[in-house]
């Protein structure tokens, strides 16, 4: 994150339908904290994501809940990030009769599958699973918005992780076309146009494509090492983003060797640009 993060208050009403409560876990990657959502207009709603177990995101839930008159019978976890996860066991001494759904559930949470659909008074949540940040990772589409809760996947501020960039970009394609409103992030403010932003990441990663061919285009003894490269491409950026920018930056190198645009010298570990034609 180079730009100052946006200040948002712990406890924000986004919509008749959608209250934010932040996770008590700001930081580098946090950003203001992880977002959870209360979702619905009556007085049983689902919850989406329970932050990583700060005391103050369960002290901040249950005044809400107190002051709203409401109840959580259901959670969501989009993904298996312990900052969205470790809030449950908080979570069980309040809503002891509530039942927890994630893809790929453990112990005796309940599994969801792509284009499953969770209604409560006021609000209906289609999932859907859009792989890349993790494998696991679901968004889910509230369809009285037309909106989106676009997990880890999309930020309200700067650029997302990933595991798995060819993944990601495909998800970040079918996810543009999922809805034409808001998007409610994993983490920072709420993104009035979302597709938008979820267009605008494309293209930041197709730049960041073609920046790094630029560079492994330079002739360099031995070639380029994936820090070489970070080195070079986030130079103005602090040290201390270097190193996960290092893990996208080898993703991407991956991705464009498969498409035969760079070749990877193993004795090396370093990329220069392929001399074979691509198709």
């Amino acid at each position: 994150m180079a730009e100052p993060l946006q200040v948002l208050p712990t406890v924000e009403k986004l919509s008749s339908r959608v209250i934010r409560i932040l996770g008590g876990n700001p930081g580098k990657f946090t950003l203001q904290g992880t977002n959870t959502y209360l979702v619905g207009q009556g007085p049983s709603r689902l919850l989406i994501d329970t932050g990583e177990g700060k005391p103050e995101w369960i002290k901040s839930l249950r005044s809400v809940l107190d002051e709203e008159k409401i109840a959580i019978d259901r959670v969501i976890l989009t993904h298996w990030h312990h900052d969205h996860i470790s809030g449950v066991p908080d979570l069980v001494d309040v809503c002891e009769d509530m039942k927890v759904y994630k893809n790929h559930p453990m112990g005796d949470w309940i599994n969801i599958s792509n284009g499953q659909r969770f209604e409560v008074e006021g609000a209906t949540l289609k999932a859907f699973h859009c792989p890349g940040h993790t494998t696991d990772h679901m968004a889910l589409i509230l369809e009285e918005e037309d909106a989106m809760f676009t997990g880890d996947n999309v930020l309200g501020q700067g650029t997302a992780v990933f595991e798995d960039y060819a993944t990601y970009m495909k998800s970040l394609d079918s996810m543009s076309t999922q809805f034409k409103g808001r998007a409610y992030p994993g983490h920072g403010p709420v993104i009035e146009d979302g597709p938008a932003k979820v267009l605008e990441y494309i293209q930041h990663r197709k730049d960041r494509e073609k920046q790094v061919l630029e560079v492994v285009a330079q002739e360099k003894e031995g070639g380029w090492t994936a820090m070489d490269t970070v080195k070079v491409i986030y130079k103005s950026y602090p040290e201390n983003l270097h190193a996960p920018a290092e893990r996208g930056i080898s993703q991407i190198l991956e991705k464009l060797s498969k498409e035969g645009k760079v070749v990877h010298d193993e004795a090396r570990d370093s990329w220069a640009l392929s001399t074979k034609p691509t198709l």
